[in-house]
């Protein structure tokens, strides 16, 4: 079981300092506007793993700056219907590793996105 500091009542309300600098609202505005002046380009490539129960597809979209992101998309196999999905983003000094690795949601019938840190993985490019 976790620890916390403070209990769950407190955590509920709790509002720590923020330090942010003066400009900061000002950064991100123009960040998400210069990620937005790139189209997404996302390409789903089906791969073949052999897996019985899910399908695979390797996907690349554009990121900040236009860097290719790389993931996988996990589904189960002959899925016709919309599904909820899980993202997850594994963050620096991961890599998304291979398919088989993820299947737990997929096999629990969630579509399921595994992503690359941009600039990690097997794809540094540009779109």
């Amino acid at each position: 079981m976790a620890y916390f500091d403070f209990p769950l009542e407190k955590l509920k309300t709790y509002l720590p300092d923020r330090n942010e600098q003066v400009d900061f609202d000002i950064f991100w505005q123009k960040t998400l506007t210069e990620t937005r002046s790139f189209p997404l380009n996302a390409v789903f490539v089906p791969i073949d793993f052999g897996l019985k129960t899910v399908d695979v597809y390797d996907v690349t979209f554009c990121g900040y700056q236009g860097q290719a992101v790389k993931g996988w998309f996990l589904i189960p196999h002959e899925t016709e219907s919309p599904l909820p999905c899980v993202v997850e983003f594994i963050g620096y000094g991961g890599g998304r590793s291979f398919p088989y690795d993820w299947l737990v949601w997929s096999s629990c019938g969630y579509a399921h996105f595994i992503m690359d840190t941009r600039g990690q993985g097997t794809n540094k490019k540009h779109c």
